[in-house]
């Protein structure tokens, strides 16, 4: 394998990436960026990796979770906040159904560029260059708007510069608190929809009650006030990523420094690729996107070129398959892994092989689909004997009508009334919590069950 340097991607095969028309302004964005700041740093990476490294092994559990692209027009203080409340809410629920700690890993603080279906496409009969995401082009439906255009990179630096300064202020100065976060969940499951949840609510509430009475609170503990969050995006502009990627002047590693965990989607992971060469050298944890095209041949080059070392926490698998589907496709690639002995945390995106049109003309995905690919996801695991490590989702901390079902029965007909993604259907808030729920329910009766097999 030759030489890894943090530009030596540009040697190599490259996908979904834009050609900027004026080079000497690329240019000049990248240098500019290569002397701002690192958006994170390398022993926050470490700390990740070692809690990735415990849900691989069933001590931790992922909950991985956000937009599916950020938008600069959508960009403020409420909206960081209403995410990461629901993320922190959706922690609460997991961490009492698995009886382990939920690591907390947002797609924020740089999810701005998103691979295409298409390079382009048609409306009204004018074919344009596909929107790639705010940090490369423009939503507006003109050819100017189409255009890449490398100053957007600046501005996607301040926006996640930006985000991760509030998301920090919020996880450590009292925002997070368990019991406060506890209360938020309260409230929904007093409606009458959400009745079926409440006894789990109540039972976490006397857990808190029972912590309170034995001296356990937000004055003697500390981490009940705090939490640690992270931040991940699908690391697809090379350009950006090689202008924040440094040398760690303690250990001589290179670290990404946009965000502490990045991804290869399912669109850029060809073995040879620019993506994959980008990843191998960097020490972060590495997310790849398995869908049903992953050969095991294709898996088995990918985990010896990501995780050379085979290193507990580095190489996250995420499988998006479709509900129906996971069966197909998810054994073969566990039977790889384990072929090989790899160290590797499994997660369930079960947002990607469930889009579809709605019969008003949305793209959408039912909650019912995502549910099920979930529980397939489980079963596929239970049945190899191996971990079912976390879960993966684009959803939102607002209250968006983009897929339907869940206990406020989001219908086709309402699609229209909050339809605000520029990509991707996201969960609402409603939605994502009730999916926690679910998921700890899951989580819950299976490890009830492994207890009872133990005794027999």
């Amino acid at each position: 394998m030759t030489q890894w340097s943090k530009s030596s991607w540009r040697s190599k095969p490259r996908v979904q990436m834009p050609d900027y028309p004026d080079q000497a302004a690329l240019n000049a964005v990248e240098a500019q960026l290569a002397r701002y700041p690192l958006l994170v740093f390398g022993g926050e990476a470490k700390r990740l990796k070692k809690l990735l490294g415990a849900a691989s092994r069933g001590e931790a559990f992922l909950l991985q979770g956000g937009d599916c692209a950020e938008s600069f027009e959508q960009f403020s203080s409420d909206a960081i906040r209403d995410t990461f409340k629901v993320m922190l809410q959706m922690a609460v629920v997991l961490t009492y159904g698995a009886k382990v700690p939920v690591v907390k890993v947002g797609r924020m603080a740089g999810q701005f560029a998103k691979p295409r279906s298409a390079p382009t496409e048609v409306v009204g009969g004018v074919e344009l260059p596909s929107y790639r995401g705010d940090i490369i082009n423009e939503l507006d439906f003109t050819p100017e708007a189409r255009i890449p255009n490398p100053e957007k990179m600046l501005r996607a630096y301040t926006q996640a510069a930006a985000t991760l300064n509030l998301i920090r202020a919020f996880s450590t100065g009292g925002y997070a608190d368990v019991h406060q976060v506890h209360g938020w969940t309260l409230g929904f499951t007093d409606g009458e929809k959400a009745a079926k949840y409440r006894e789990i609510a109540n039972r976490i509430s006397d857990t808190l009650d029972f912590m309170s009475a034995a001296g356990v609170t937000a004055d003697t503990a500390h981490t009940l006030q705090t939490v640690e969050y992270y931040t991940s995006h699908e690391s697809l502009l090379l350009e950006y990523e090689e202008a924040l990627c440094r040398q760690d002047s303690l250990t001589g590693k290179w670290l990404a420094g946009s965000g502490h965990m990045i991804w290869i989607g399912d669109r850029t992971r060809q073995p040879d690729g620019a993506h994959v060469e980008f990843a191998r050298g960097v020490q972060n944890p590495i997310g790849l996107k398995c869908g049903p095209s992953m050969t095991t041949d294709d898996l088995k080059k990918l985990m010896a070129t990501l995780n050379p070392e085979n290193e507990a926490g580095r190489l996250t698998l995420i499988a998006r398959f479709g509900a129906g589907s996971v069966g197909d496709h998810l054994p073969k690639l566990i039977h790889a892994v384990e072929q090989e002995g790899a160290n590797v945390l499994w997660t369930c995106d079960p947002m990607h092989g469930n889009t579809i049109k709605s019969s008003t003309g949305y793209k959408t995905r039912p909650f019912d689909s995502v549910l099920r690919e979930v529980r397939e996801f489980f079963d596929v695991h239970e049945a190899e004997g191996t971990v079912p490590g976390g879960v993966h989702f684009e959803m939102t901390g607002q209250d968006v009508t983009e897929c339907t079902g869940g206990v406020r029965a989001v219908s086709d007909e309402d699609l229209s009334d909050r339809y605000h993604t520029a990509c991707d259907p996201r969960l609402n808030a409603s939605q994502s919590l009730e999916l926690a729920f679910l998921v700890a329910e899951e989580l819950s009766a299976r490890r009830v069950a492994q207890s009872e097999a133990a005794a027999i």
